[in-house]
C-alpha cells in the first residue's frame, strides 16, 4: 500500500518537473491565478510496501482528482482498486492528500498531511495506517539533484520513516510545445521496524544478585518475550520516471527496482519490479 500512498505525491512532484520554475512554483503572481483542476487514471502493476507484500501479488488501480487552490497549495483524493487472483477491481478504500509544494530554481520544497479511509474488511500491506505526515526538500544541481525528507506514520503507535535520494531530470523539449523529461533516481528509504524479541535465560535463586539463594527452578532456562524496536534501513530503490507533457495532457511512466533491506521473521519480500502509470487532464 505505500507505493500508493507514495505515487500520489509523486504525481505533483514530476508533474513540477516537467514544468517551468514559472508555471510550477512561486514567481507566478498568486492574487490572479485561477484555481486549476486536474483529473488522473493511475495503474500499479506490483503493490508493495518497501518490497515487502502479502502471500498474495495484487495490482493496483486508483482515479485521482486534484484541486491546486494556488500555484503552492493543493489537495487531492484517490480511491483505490485492487485486483489480484481472489479480488477483481475491489474497492479499497479512498487517500486524500492536502499538500504545499514550493518549486523554484534551486530548491523544491514539499509538505504533505495524509488521511487514508479504508475499507472495514480491506486486506493491504498498510491497512493500519490511520494518518501520515510528511516534508521533503530537494536541492537543484546542474549535475544531480539531492533530496531529504521525513514522515512520521500514525496507527495504534508513531513510527518514522526517512529517505534521501539523488536524480538527475533531463528536458526534451519537442516543436509542437510538448516536453518529455527522463529522470533516473536512486533512492534509500529507512525507517522504525516493530518486532518481538525472544531469548532463553538461566533462571536465578530467590533474590537475585551476587549470592541468590537457592529456589524452586534455580539454574534451570526460561523463555522470555520482549517487544523491540529498531530504525534502520528498509530499501534501496532504483527508478526511472518518464514524463510526456502536452498543453492540458500529461502522461507518466515509472519503472522501478526495489531492493528489501532488514526483513523481519514472517515478512514477505524479494527484489521486485513494479511499473506505475498514469494519464492526467489539466482543466
Amino acid at each position: 500500500m505505500k507505493v500508493l500512498l507514495t505515487f500520489c505525491a509523486c504525481m505533483c512532484l514530476l508533474g513540477a518537473a516537467a514544468q517551468s520554475p514559472e508555471t510550477a512554483g512561486g514567481s507566478t503572481d498568486s492574487l490572479r491565478y485561477r484555481p486549476q483542476f486536474k483529473l488522473s487514471l493511475n495503474y500499479n502493476s506490483n503493490l508493495h510496501f518497501y518490497g515487502r507484500t502479502d502471500s498474495i501479488r495484487s495490482s493496483g488501480y486508483f482515479p485521482m482528482a486534484e484541486l491546486w487552490v494556488t500555484p503552492k497549495f493543493y489537495v487531492n483524493a484517490a480511491p483505490i482498486f485492487v485486483n489480484n487472483r481472489l479480488q477483481s477491481f475491489d474497492y479499497a478504500g479512498t487517500v486524500a492528500t492536502v499538500g504545499y509544494l514550493d518549486v523554484s530554481e534551486k530548491w523544491i520544497k514539499n509538505l504533505s498531511v495524509l488521511k487514508p479511509f479504508y475499507e472495514q474488511e480491506a486486506r493491504l500491506v498498510q491497512s493500519a495506517l490511520k494518518a501520515q505526515g510528511g516534508a521533503s526538500v530537494s536541492r537543484l544541481g546542474k549535475v544531480l539533484n539531492v533530496t531529504l525528507g521525513a514522515d512520521a506514520k500514525f496507527s495504534d503507535r508513531v513510527d518514522f520513516g526517512a529517505l534521501a535520494a539523488i536524480d538527475h531530470p533531463q528536458r526534451f523539449p519537442f516543436r509542437n510545445n510538448s516536453v518529455l523529461v527522463i529522470d533516473p533516481s536512486l533512492t534509500v528509504h529507512a525507517g522504525t521496524q516493530r518486532f518481538s524479541r525472544t531469548y532463553t535465560r538461566r533462571k536465578e535463586g530467590v533474590g537475585g544478585g551476587l549470592l541468590p539463594l537457592p529456589g524452586p527452578g534455580r539454574g534451570q532456562t526460561e523463555t522470555v518475550t520482549e517487544p523491540a524496536n529498531r530504525f534502520g534501513l528498509l530499501a534501496v530503490e532504483a527508478s526511472l520516471p518518464l514524463v510526456y507533457v502536452k498543453e492540458s495532457w500529461m502522461l507518466l511512466l515509472t519503472p522501478s527496482w526495489v531492493l528489501p533491506q532488514n526483513l523481519l521473521p514472517g515478512e514477505t519480500g524479494k527484489n521486485l519490479f513494479a511499473v506505475t502509470a498514469g494519464v492526467k487532464w489539466t482543466w
